[in-house]
């Protein structure tokens, strides 16, 4: 079904676009959605059937399906997908699926996620990573109210755009009237979002109309097929166009003169000669060198796994985040967020909660819950407590700033996890629609407290001897140490080289 491996290539510019072996460039992601019995696997798996290269094994699976079942020429598209033991015992998709198709121009990949109300985080989990949401609706029943906490869910999470499929047109006898019906009540629906694009196209998943080929069921359908919609849609750039954004994942060493910062560049380009600084202390060096796995780059964009290497040592770990000097982001300990809650607990206000960041996790001092979507009138309105599933806006104040931006501007480093610091639950997913900066007196940095090997070795540490592996398990309690005090708000300094010498 894929025609060949992945690779990077890179414009004149210094950005990177997806290309692979076969020609095809830009490939996009597509979460698909709807609720149950909409037609999801059916429609997904006519796509791999008419618009892919399925393998002939795959294909007959297929057709002795049908002729067992007595009907050959009506084809269960679903025997593509559904690889769960639940999900074929259920006839419902209960796990988020990553599928993949290439067509003549690109690759399409769908992130396939659950209809029922009780598995919507994970579709807010797959809602995370699309380009382009396709809804889908049963043309019977029409726009539902999983269809509108959809809508809201993709337009939290930051999905631009997005296309109705009105499936199963050939139960409503193929009715334009019924469509357009249909189709006005989105364009209701999606002006109440902060949607660039909503399209709306007929379709019957069942018998492949207006799929990968015009339905001549539906002449009236001068708009596109599903297909060439999907390929002539423009992939989400912001991240590339958005400011030097990476958080620090890990401090690499081989050697005494290797001291690489790694990390996924969330948004922007950096390259060697740039001047990064470090969000937290405002701190700035010079970048000199790019290093990755397979050799050293010139350039690197949004996208990219590197180790920046700077001509003088910012003292920073995990956690902290690179950003251009001349637009860093906001440190915060106070947001204007907006949430989804995907707890099957409703919302208790005084609870301990973490707040966490691509690699950083805060204590939350305080949390307030301030509206709800109402999902009768696609409006936030006045409300105190939330339960499952509900989006909501919140005010939330941090025990000691990160380093936050708005999710309009960088959705990387502007989108966060509520989580449960005992059980490790995931409560609610969250962006950052305003961030509050933090006062430094002086702009210097707030007081840190300096944990040294004396303090461990005599206390937590004074089972531990001086080999090789005993040093060891200190440097990993120590890191632990570390969190646990960034957890609760306090700024810390291992400072373990003022041990003794092995």
């Amino acid at each position: 079904m894929l025609h060949g491996q992945t690779d990077v290539a890179q414009s004149d510019s210094g950005t990177e676009h997806t290309r692979l072996a076969g020609g095809l460039e830009e490939s996009i992601r597509i979460l698909t959605c709807g609720s149950v019995d909409d037609g999801k696997s059916t429609l997904i798996g006519c796509l791999l059937w008419e618009a892919s290269e399925l393998p002939d094994d795959q294909r007959e699976l297929v057709r002795r399906a049908a002729d067992r079942s007595g009907t050959p020429d009506l084809l269960d598209y679903t025997l593509l997908l559904d690889g769960l033991v639940a999900e074929r015992e259920q006839g419902i998709t209960i796990d988020v699926a990553w599928r993949y198709l290439d067509t003549a121009r690109r690759r399409l990949v769908f992130i396939d996620s659950p209809g029922h109300e009780q598995y919507t985080r994970n579709m807010a989990c797959g809602a995370s990573h699309a380009d382009v949401g396709v809804m889908l609706i049963d043309a019977r029943h029409g726009i539902k109210r999983q269809t509108l906490r959809h809508a809201a869910i993709l337009d939290v999470m930051g999905v631009r755009r997005v296309l109705l499929a009105v499936n199963k047109m050939d139960l409503v006898d193929w009715s334009e009237t019924r469509f357009n019906a249909i189709a006005g009540d989105f364009r209701q629906v999606a002006a109440s979002f902060r949607f660039s694009e909503a399209t709306a196209i007929p379709v019957s998943a069942r018998y492949g109309d207006n799929i990968a080929h015009h339905s001549t069921a539906m002449p009236w359908h001068e708009g596109p097929t599903l297909v060439s919609y999907l390929e002539s849609v423009p992939s989400r750039r912001a991240a590339v166009d958005a400011p030097f954004r990476m958080p620090v994942q890990a401090v690499l060493r081989d050697t005494q003169d290797f001291r690489g910062l790694a990390g996924l560049i969330s948004t922007g380009v950096v390259r060697v000669g740039d001047r990064v600084a470090d969000a937290a202390s405002g701190r700035s060096a010079k970048l000199k060198r790019i290093a990755t796995m397979g050799g050293d780059l010139e350039t690197a964009a949004a996208g990219r796994s590197v180790a920046l290497v700077l001509d003088t040592d910012l003292d920073v770990s995990r956690g902290a985040v690179l950003a251009d000097p001349e637009t860093p982001p906001v440190v915060a300990s106070r947001i204007e967020a907006q949430l989804v809650w995907l707890a099957e607990t409703e919302f208790v206000a005084g609870s301990d909660l973490i707040l966490r960041t691509a690699t950083d996790q805060v204590s939350i001092h305080g949390i307030q819950i301030t509206a709800r979507l109402g999902l009768e009138t696609l409006e936030f309105e006045p409300a105190r407590h939330c339960h499952a599933n509900d989006v909501v806006a919140a005010s939330i104040t941090l025990a000691r700033a990160t380093a936050l931006d708005r999710f309009a501007d960088c959705h990387a480093t502007g989108s966060f996890l509520l989580v449960d610091p005992i059980s490790g639950e995931t409560l609610a997913a969250g962006i950052v629609r305003e961030a509050q900066a933090t006062e430094i007196h002086g702009k210097q940095r707030p007081p840190v407290f300096r944990l040294t090997h004396a303090m461990l070795a005599d206390g937590l540490c004074s089972d531990l001897g001086p080999t090789e592996t005993d040093r060891r398990e200190l440097q990993r309690r120590a890191r632990e140490v570390e969190r646990l005090f960034k957890m609760a708000g306090l700024a810390v300094e291992l400072a373990l080289s003022d041990g003794p010498e092995p």
